[in-house]
C-alpha cells in the first residue's frame, strides 16, 4: 500500500517516522528547523497507516503490517539508496526495526523519546507526571480541546510549545482512523524484536525526557549495547514532547548526530 508523504529538499535521504496517532507534521515541525541550516538532505515525512492521510485497510492489522508498509514505502521512494532514519515514540520503535531489516543502507539512526525495550504500556518504568515550567497563559490562543491535550503532555508550558503542539501534533490526532488504531493495537508489538539481530554500528542518537511519563527513560538505556555508536541523553525539564519542551537542546544534539554521520 502507498503511504501519503511530504517531501522537502534534495540530497541524502532522511526518512522520518512520527509517533502513534500523530502524523507527518510532528516530524516536519521539529526537523525542518534543524535542516534549514544544513542543505544537501532530502527529507521524507510519511504518514503511518491509519494516521494522517494514509489509509489502513483491514489487511493492516498489526505492528508487523505497519512495518511492512514502511519498508514498502522506503523501497518505492528510495530503491536501494542509503538513507538516514529518524523516529519518534512508536515511530522510534518502528525505526529500530527498519534499521534491523535494512542495516546495510541506514547511515545513521536518531530516536526521539522512543518506545524502549518494554513495549507493553502497563509494564514500563515511568516517572510521575510533572509540569516544571507552568504558564497558564500559554494556552490562551488554543481551543479547549487542544489546550486540554497540550496540558496533558507539556512539561514546559510556553506559548512556543503550545503553538508547536497546535500546529504539529493536534492535526494528526484529529485525523487518526480510530477503527484502524484499535485494530492494530490488538497486536501492537512486533513479532521479532528490533534488537534481536546484530548490533547497529553506525552513529545513533537516543533522546529521552527525564519527565516523560509516556515511555520513560530507563527502558531505553538497556538498548545501548545494541548501538555501540550511540549518544544517549536524558534531558531534564522534558517530557514525551521533548522537542517542544527543550527545542534548543534538541537541535544541538541533532546537529551533533548529523556531524557524526558526516564524519
Amino acid at each position: 500500500m502507498g503511504l501519503h508523504h511530504v517531501e522537502h529538499g534534495s540530497g541524502v535521504p532522511v526518512v522520518a517516522l512520527h509517533g502513534w496517532t500523530a502524523d507527518h507534521r510532528l516530524m516536519l515541525g521539529c526537523l525542518e528547523p534543524v535542516f534549514a541550516a544544513r542543505p544537501g538532505f532530502r527529507r521524507l515525512y510519511p504518514d503511518l497507516p491509519g494516521m494522517g492521510r494514509s489509509a489502513a485497510p483491514p489487511s493492516i492489522a498489526s505492528a508487523d503490517d505497519v512495518l511492512a508498509a514502511v519498508l514498502d514505502f522506503v523501497g518505492e521512494t528510495l530503491g536501494d539508496e542509503p538513507f538516514l532514519l529518524v523516529g519518534e515514540s512508536y515511530g522510534g520503535y518502528l525505526s529500530r526495526a527498519v534499521t534491523a531489516a535494512l542495516a546495510g543502507r541506514v547511515l545513521g539512526l536518531a530516536l526521539i523519546c522512543p518506545v524502549g525495550a518494554v513495549v507493553d504500556r502497563t509494564r514500563r518504568t515511568l516517572p510521575a507526571r510533572q509540569v516544571l515550567r507552568a504558564d497558564p497563559a500559554a494556552v490562551a490562543g488554543l481551543d479547549a480541546r487542544t489546550a486540554a491535550a497540550f496540558a496533558e503532555m507539556a512539561v514546559v508550558e510556553s506559548p512556543e510549545a503550545a503553538a508547536g503542539f497546535r500546529d504539529g501534533i493536534m492535526p494528526g490526532l484529529d485525523l487518526a482512523d480510530a477503527e484502524a488504531i484499535d485494530r492494530i493495537e490488538q497486536r501492537w508489538q512486533l513479532t521479532t524484536g528490533p534488537e534481536s539481530g546484530d548490533p547497529f554500528p553506525r552513529p545513533t542518537l537516543i533522546l529521552t525526557g527525564r519527565q516523560d511519563h509516556v515511555v520513560g527513560y530507563t527502558d531505553q538505556f538497556v538498548l545501548l549495547p545494541h548501538y555501540p555508536r550511540a549518544t544517549f541523553a536524558v534531558l531534564d525539564v522534558a517530557g514525551h514532547n521533548l522537542q517542544l519542551d527543550q527545542p534548543a537542546l534538541f537541535r544541538t544534539l541533532m546537529h551533533d548526530w548529523l556531524d557524526r554521520v558526516a564524519g
